[in-house]
């Protein structure tokens, strides 16, 4: 079977009401940009008809039988999918996937990884996120920067694309289940040699964002993981 030029790796969580929008608005600009593509939807373990509407929109789905968490969803995406490259969105689409031309056009100059960035000069933020929210993204990044990946200036934008090789290559490695897992992709691409840009991108906070204070908290001892699985060879670098 012939590989698509593009995988578009989406988990969803109790996603019936917005992910046929999204995938939607993934067909139609795929569609006019040309060139092969799949669409991969990770139900992760929902409660509603998140697997029947992404099917009905034409995806692949792929279901969790229970919530196995996000960074899980996108590593057996990343790893299913049959992309050339392979871009992993969120299921609200905060990054429009009009987007996806800025990250294109970085790795045609031969990037192996390119993330969208909400820091860089250029970023445009339509809709802000709630004040604490800010705040305790920004004090994650620094610890980010401090610990794990120096010099990324916006981890958490759930927009990146990989080359094949980076992703079989990342993700096959991967450990992390939660929301931390963007910081370890990245700081195995790095380790492993793999270039990285960074892409200034719109973005659009959506209300009903899942990723709770709480959550946001929990993230913060996952870069000691990361720094801990280094350290005793679970990545195996």
């Amino acid at each position: 079977m012939t590989e698509p030029a593009l995988s578009v790796v989406v988990p969803a969580l109790n996603e019936e009401d917005r992910l046929p929008r999204t995938l939607e608005r993934i067909a139609s600009h795929l569609g006019r940009r040309g060139g092969g593509y799949e669409v991969v939807v990770i139900d992760d373990g929902s409660r509603d008809r998140t697997a029947e509407r992404a099917q009905a929109a034409g995806a692949t789905v792929l279901r969790n039988e229970a919530n196995r968490g996000k960074g899980y969803a996108v590593r057996r995406g990343m790893l299913a999918a049959r992309g050339t490259r392979r871009l992993m969105t969120d299921a609200d689409l905060s990054t429009p996937i009009e987007e996806l031309d800025r990250l294109a056009a970085r790795m045609d100059e031969g990037h192996d990884v390119v993330i969208g960035s909400r820091a860089l000069p250029g970023a445009r933020i339509e809709v802000r996120q709630p004040w604490y929210r800010e705040n305790m993204g920004r004090l994650f990044n620094l610890f980010v920067r401090a610990l794990a990946v120096p010099g990324v200036m916006d981890t958490q934008c759930g927009f990146k694309l990989f080359s094949a090789a980076a992703a079989r290559d990342v993700f096959s490695s991967a450990r992390l289940d939660g929301f931390s897992f963007d910081v370890e992709a990245l700081f195995l691409a790095r380790r492993k040699g793999y270039r990285i840009a960074e892409v200034p991108v719109v973005w659009r906070n959506d209300a009903a964002s899942r990723v709770s204070l709480v959550r946001g908290f929990l993230a913060f001892p996952d870069l000691l993981r990361i720094r801990a699985n280094d350290w005793s060879g679970r990545y195996g670098l």
